[in-house]
């Protein structure tokens, strides 16, 4: 009863005990199974749970209804009760199961079957169950979320047998076996290729055959292949399965901060067909590149702060990464369309001997109009860059890698 706690019963004895007996009686009528008789109560708090220690309301013991009452508490504790579904709702839960199986055919017919050509028999997750590449891999961990350095001790480079299926990077220390269920390690080392970019790491000079993942949220690994082969495979297959499946972007948020954060992208798959990804992919890039062109037309002077100009250098640097990557996920969709091919495997080896996408695992970009642009906004302001001391910086490294490895870490 809502207010019976607040209720204040003022007044002579024999009036307050009168309004008790008719609250008591009203009460009882509601629950008769629960209060066998009448309830007293001078707080006008009544006995809400049942009594399952054996006191009833009068004081004296009954085994039997204590034993209905715990029978039927155990058996609703043992099988829980069933929500009723509505008519309309069981008929909107089977139509959304029905597309969810028309948008796996449809995405199993049109986007391949990766390099073996089989499901996985995995049936405990059935999103995401196409294995499109696998085999072992060296990782080293670079920078963790948000471009902060890894601690010293966990940059050890480490051997995994890395499966990729889905848009998830499964990295386990044994060697993949179908019947194997995956542990709360491997589930722990698995990688989100959502919405990442992986490619070369030339100025790596350490180890070779080395190629750095950047994921959505900016973390940074890098891997070392067998050979200069599979390392070119697994390139083209991370970033061909990220173009194909990574979801539009959700549109800008609105407020007053001035400080520059990097938008949340989703981590769902895509819904769209492979001719939808690549209009979606080329609006993003159209408005990526206005955006970039319009932040380098007006530098930041030489009097601004060190915020400001770490502000400018971060924005700077995300946009020219994320032209990069839809850059990239433009021209392999093309390519994959061009080719006509269902199988990764046999797309990968007609990309390699195309001369013309060799650049896509270093650097790639793309020659349309936004070179137009980015001319002229560099012609535009060049005065103003060079009197600001800032072009340097602003500028894309001309010598070595583009994109380096080094560039996503905070300092």
């Amino acid at each position: 009863m809502i207010g019976v706690n607040s209720l204040h019963s003022a007044g002579r004895l024999r009036s307050r005990s009168l309004c008790t007996v008719r609250y008591g009686r009203d009460f009882r009528m509601m629950d008769p199974f629960r209060y066998p008789r009448t309830p007293r109560s001078r707080s006008l708090k009544p006995l809400v749970f049942p009594d399952l220690l054996g006191k009833a309301q009068d004081g004296q013991n009954h085994p039997q209804a204590r034993k209905r009452r715990k029978a039927l508490y155990n058996s609703i504790k043992n099988q829980k009760l069933q929500w009723t579904l509505d008519e309309e709702e069981l008929r909107k839960s089977f139509s959304e199961l029905g597309d969810s199986l028309c948008d796996s055919d449809v995405s199993r017919s049109m986007k391949g079957e990766g390099s073996s050509g089989k499901l996985l028999s995995d049936g405990t997750k059935p999103t995401g169950t196409l294995l499109y590449k696998n085999g072992f891999l060296v990782r080293k961990v670079h920078a963790d979320s948000d471009g902060k350095r890894t601690p010293r001790g966990k940059r050890g480079w480490k051997t995994f047998y890395a499966i990729l299926k889905g848009l998830i990077l499964y990295l386990q220390k044994g060697e993949y076996r179908p019947e194997k269920q995956l542990s709360d390690e491997d589930l722990k080392n698995a990688v989100s290729i959502h919405h990442s970019l992986a490619m070369k790491a030339s100025d790596y000079s350490k180890r070779p055959n080395v190629f750095y993942l950047r994921t959505a949220d900016w973390r940074v690994y890098l891997f070392q292949a067998p050979n200069d082969e599979q390392m070119q495979s697994w390139i083209t297959r991370i970033n061909t399965v990220a173009a194909l499946f990574s979801s539009p972007p959700f549109p800008a948020a609105i407020g007053s901060q001035k400080k520059f954060s990097r938008p949340l992208l989703p981590g769902t798959t895509s819904k769209l067909s492979e001719e939808e990804q690549i209009r979606s992919h080329e609006a993003r890039f159209r408005a990526i590149s206005t955006e970039l062109a319009e932040l380098r037309s007006f530098p930041p002077d030489r009097k601004v702060k060190g915020r400001e100009l770490e502000e400018y250098r971060q924005r700077d640097e995300y946009l020219d990464f994320e032209k990069t990557r839809y850059g990239t996920y433009i021209m392999l969709l093309r390519a994959k369309i061009r080719s006509g091919e269902e199988d990764l495997s046999v797309f990968e080896s007609l990309l390699l001997e195309d001369s013309s996408l060799q650049r896509a695992h270093s650097s790639p970009t793309l020659q349309d109009s936004s070179q137009a642009s980015q001319a002229s906004s560099t012609r535009g302001g060049g005065d103003s860059s060079k009197a600001s001391g800032y072009s340097s910086s602003s500028k894309p490294r001309q010598e070595g890698q583009r994109h380096s490895y080094r560039q996503a870490v905070k300092k």
